[in-house]
């Protein structure tokens, strides 16, 4: 599905393993292998590029970036990235997982120039907050799962640690656009009700400065 939408670049916003509810999490490492080669079927000229989850870190954070980038998938932890084309640059950013308490932003931005636009991967979209005090145009996450039970007129019933502000889509926090993704998969329960799995499609355009 993603390769028919033909898109340019592929962001990967973490989890790639799950804690088991369970059992010994360094084990859960262990799927950190087919996954990637999964994702690797997925292809895009300016490439695919990832950051850590909450998941991914307390199980085995080591493996899970060494399986991606076996895979040519490129793990961004406090860095950033130029995506260049026809004489025109965005820069791609990403912070380590947040709930790790590892997310510096100053870090992830130092190389990139005032007045240039940036696009940020973090895992949780509350980081939302932090991110507007920075000069970043849109920051990409997951980690809701679009709260992967949802009632109608109820609150969603699975909402983690610092996914319980921005669930879901299209959000504008001060001069921040934020997108909240809903995920693939589940989590504890294998359970997703009036919360479809999803891929998003984002077309951006060049900003007018006056």
């Amino acid at each position: 599905m993603v390769n028919r939408l033909r898109p340019d670049l592929i962001a990967l916003t973490g989890d790639f393993v799950s804690i088991p509810i369970i059992g010994d999490e360094s084990k859960a490492g262990s799927e950190a292998e087919p996954c990637a080669r999964l994702l690797r079927q997925m292809t895009a000229p300016y490439g695919l590029w990832a950051v850590m989850g909450n998941h991914d870190v307390h199980t085995d954070r080591r493996r899970v970036t060494l399986a991606l980038e076996a895979e040519n998938i490129r793990v961004l932890a406090n860095h950033s990235q130029a995506i260049e084309r026809d004489g025109a640059r965005f820069w791609l950013a990403g912070v380590n997982d947040v709930l790790s308490g590892t997310a510096d932003l100053t870090e992830t931005l130092f190389r990139v120039p005032s007045g240039e636009a940036v696009i940020l991967l973090a895992h949780e979209p509350d980081f939302a907050d932090v991110a507007a005090r920075f000069p970043i145009d849109l920051q990409l996450s997951g980690h809701s799962h679009g709260g992967q039970i949802r009632i109608p007129l109820l609150r969603p019933v699975y909402l983690p640690p610092l996914a319980r502000k921005y669930v879901w889509g299209e959000y504008q926090v001060g001069s921040l656009a934020l997108y909240t993704n809903a995920g693939l998969g589940t989590v504890d329960l294998p359970i997703r009700f009036n919360c479809p799995p999803e891929i998003t499609l984002l077309t951006l355009h060049p900003s007018i400065k006056k």
